[in-house]
């Protein structure tokens, strides 16, 4: 099958109220009628350019060019569609041809150097285009319009991750151009059953979203699944890929994500070979991945551009700092409340004396300690980078002296809740982490009135509810449940790239990704 970059759906298929969509209806062949009726649609738009000219024809034939200077490329525009129309050395249309049709078609075929041009004849498309930056060329006496590819305008250049830092890797990441996302995976996927399908949505934003994916490894009942929940999208606004996700998960109400999400080029390139399809937003770095497993949140770009042994064991570093992450404050709640048989002596007359003044519970005290710190790491992050990093370190740091030396809280409570929060730190994926530090609470709440048999209770309840979930038909937690062993090899661990035969057959169609005796010599 060849590569596809088709429309899927109509464009601005997302309904809102009717006052809020696109105009309708065929264009006139009047050329005044039609400037006329383009600045009444646009409300107060200052930065939308009309240029008039005529053409050298046997009767004068005039032709106007539009487009909005803050979208368009104005290089673009001026050197090659604008001098390429006035040039003095275009030859002169014959005059016993020089009708607005041939006109129409001369532009199209010898006069425009644009590499990809559309002709349009209503009003939706015309403005769609507009509004996305092409160029418009209306020629008198005929009720088509062509458009060309001149999209340009500000935007940020490719730059190094922010959010998925590695130390060894591509340093590439994805800016807020769809366009110039959809280069970076095509550099890295260099086939031709590489191909994406797009679509309008918002019936107000008209926010372009693509869909990508490798035909003959992706399964086609995920593809038509992802279409589907996309086109059933019914709203007037796609600013994030954030907004997208909240309408294609399968269970909106689980603390755990089911759709992941990422900037980095070579993480979606990655996906991609696995079978699984990806989903990129205009204006947003962001992408997003389905189906989705548990496996995904713990798996780092840098895994595999390092040996297999230190993939492996930062791998399980990641796991340990998830469990300590939720556990962490639960544990010495209830070790310190209900279990205090299982501490040692020595340590126990320690805590006992450390937590000789508090005049909180445990649980309480935990209960203090975590939202201070949460609270302190918003703080952080809302506030300028220059000062928010300050603010967060010194905070926790005066704070939490102060409340030992107050006798508010235990020295080792302090402890306890650094430990967890440096843990929640190590978790890769940023939405994974904040599922963490939500059950936290829940388990804290749990050991503070049943000791650890609270905890096992909720960790019961939690994997039965992951066990629950799913993924575009994907089982959360594949391959564990249900077990399949030969795709264990990139799940706790990372083995060999030579010894990874296969693709995971939950997502992918071809499940043969090479062929045994790869094995290097030893």
């Amino acid at each position: 099958m060849k590569t596809r970059s088709a429309a899927f759906g109509k464009a601005g298929s997302s309904k809102g109220s009717d006052e809020l969509e696109l105009p309708t209806g065929k264009l006139d062949p009047d050329l005044d009628v039609n400037l006329a009726r383009l600045k009444s649609e646009l409300v107060a738009s200052p930065d939308l350019i009309v240029r008039k000219f005529t053409l050298r024809t046997g009767q004068a034939l005039h032709v106007a060019a539009i487009y909005l200077e803050s979208l368009a490329d104005k290089a673009m525009v001026n050197d090659i569609v604008m001098r390429s129309l006035m040039s003095p050395f275009l030859p002169e249309i014959p005059e016993g041809a020089a009708t607005p049709e041939d006109a129409f078609r001369y532009i199209c075929d010898n006069a425009l150097a644009v590499a990809q041009i559309e002709i349009i004849d209503n009003w939706t498309s015309l403005l769609l285009e507009l509004l996305t930056g092409k160029i418009i060329l209306l020629v008198d006496g005929w009720d088509q319009c062509i458009c060309g590819n001149t999209i340009g305008g500000d935007k940020r250049e490719v730059s190094e991750a922010s959010t998925q830092v590695v130390i060894r890797g591509p340093k590439d990441s994805f800016s807020e151009s769809i366009a110039t996302n959809i280069t970076l995976v095509r550099r890295r996927i260099k086939s031709p059953k590489f191909g994406f399908d797009s679509i309008k949505i918002g019936s107000v934003t008209q926010t372009t979203v693509a869909m990508l994916y490798i035909d003959g490894i992706a399964k086609e009942e995920i593809k038509q699944e992802v279409r589907a929940r996309l086109e059933k999208i019914n709203t007037d606004a796609i600013l994030e890929s954030g907004y997208i996700e909240e309408f294609i998960e399968d269970n909106w109400s689980s603390p755990f994500p089911t759709v992941f999400n990422t900037e980095r080029p070579d993480v979606i390139a990655a996906n991609l070979l696995e079978g699984r399809i990806a989903i990129l937003v205009d204006g947003t770095p962001f992408a997003l991945v389905v189906p989705t497993v548990l496996s995904q949140f713990f798996a780092a770009a840098e895994d595999y551009y390092q040996r297999y042994d230190i993939g492996t064991f930062l791998r399980l570093l990641r796991y340990m700092a998830f469990i300590i992450s939720l556990f962490g404050p639960a544990f010495y709640i209830a070790l310190t409340t209900f279990h205090q048989e299982m501490i040692p002596t020595t340590l126990l007359i320690n805590l006992s004396g450390a937590r000789e003044g508090v005049p909180f519970p445990a649980l309480l005290e935990a209960f203090i300690m975590e939202m201070s710190f949460e609270i302190l790491r918003e703080a952080g992050i809302r506030m300028p980078r220059a000062v928010g990093q300050a603010v967060s370190i010194v905070g926790a740091l005066v704070l939490g002296e102060a409340a030992v030396q107050a006798g508010i809280v235990s020295p080792i409570m302090v402890i306890v809740v650094a430990i967890t929060a440096i843990a929640n730190f190590s978790i890769p994926a940023y939405n994974l982490a904040i599922t963490a530090r939500l059950l936290r609470f829940l388990f804290m709440i749990a050991a503070g009135f049943l000791g650890f048999y609270g905890i096992m209770l909720g960790l019961i309840m939690m994997v039965a509810h992951m066990n629950s979930l799913r993924s575009f038909g994907v089982s959360f937690l594949s391959p564990l449940v249900p077990l399949k062993y030969k795709q264990m090899k990139d799940v706790f661990v990372r083995l060999p790239h030579w010894s990874i035969l296969q693709r995971p057959d939950d997502t992918a169609e071809a499940t043969v990704r090479m062929s045994p005796g790869q094995k290097p010599k030893t």
